[in-house]
């Protein structure tokens, strides 16, 4: 197995606050496919965002990480569960779960491994649902400096994983029945400074102060000031999501 990759620790603090949460729209999808709601798992939880929208429907949530660090951070419900462990290897009994959620992080598993964990835990007619999202689209003036600084400033520090984000997943396996795909946007008001920092919670990003240290974010910011002006600006995500049962 593939060890895990642990990316998100050492700035758990800006994910917990800058990262995106999901839209109504999703959960609503993926609940309408889940007649019985007593235990959830999401997986990868990080800042347990999902499981804290998971909390409000089902009896018990358990949600695993393997940063520790994002655990401690994450939202707290007293239905919620947290606990340390990979995705692939899990310590929850045969037939535990009605839903099994994992978001923005499908990549980072070794993803066999994971689908044969979900299929020992889930329970008969399970749903299970990965999604992620890309790369945000705000005006084309702005999208093109965008991508130039995802693709060429910082493109050289994404760890390879990156490339399944780009393809919304689709060159990693889903063998599960009567799959769904559907897609939703997240759109957000946001500052200019907000959303800078939300760039700083890219794993490039990341790396790229590791290596030089040097944050590229300020210059970006420099170079999007005009564009941008001085308030909010609409941001939009485009959600990828495939849904399937397990069976």
């Amino acid at each position: 197995m593939v060890p895990p990759i642990d990316r998100f620790s050492g700035h758990a603090g800006l994910y917990a606050q800058f990262r995106i949460d999901y839209p109504k729209e999703l959960y609503d999808f993926i609940l309408q496919k889940v007649p019985d709601r007593t235990v959830a798992w999401d997986c990868a939880t990080g800042n347990g965002q999902v499981a804290g929208a998971l909390a409000d429907w089902f009896e018990q949530v358990d949600a695993t990480d393997i940063s520790e660090t994002q655990l401690l951070l994450a939202v707290k419900k007293p239905n919620i569960n947290y606990q340390l462990s990979p995705a692939e290897q899990t310590p929850f009994a045969n037939h535990t779960f009605d839903l099994i959620t994992v978001a923005q992080a499908l990549h980072w598993f070794d993803v066999n491994a994971f689908h044969q964990e979900v299929r020992r835990v889930a329970k008969p007619n399970a749903v299970i649902a990965e999604w992620g999202y890309g790369l945000a689209q705000i005006s084309d003036d702005i999208d093109s400096i965008l991508i130039d600084f995802y693709r060429n400033r910082v493109g050289p520090y994404w760890d390879p994983q990156r490339k399944h984000i780009d393809a919304a997943y689709a060159t990693l396996p889903f063998p599960f029945a009567n799959v769904e795909q559907p897609t939703f946007d997240v759109r957000r008001m946001w500052t200019l400074d907000r959303f800078l920092n939300y760039l700083r919670t890219w794993s490039a990003v990341r790396q790229y102060i590791h290596e030089n240290e040097e944050d590229p974010v300020g210059a970006l910011g420099e170079e999007l000031i005009k564009s941008w002006g001085d308030g909010e600006r609409e941001i939009a995500f485009p959600v990828f999501t495939r849904i399937g049962i397990v069976c």
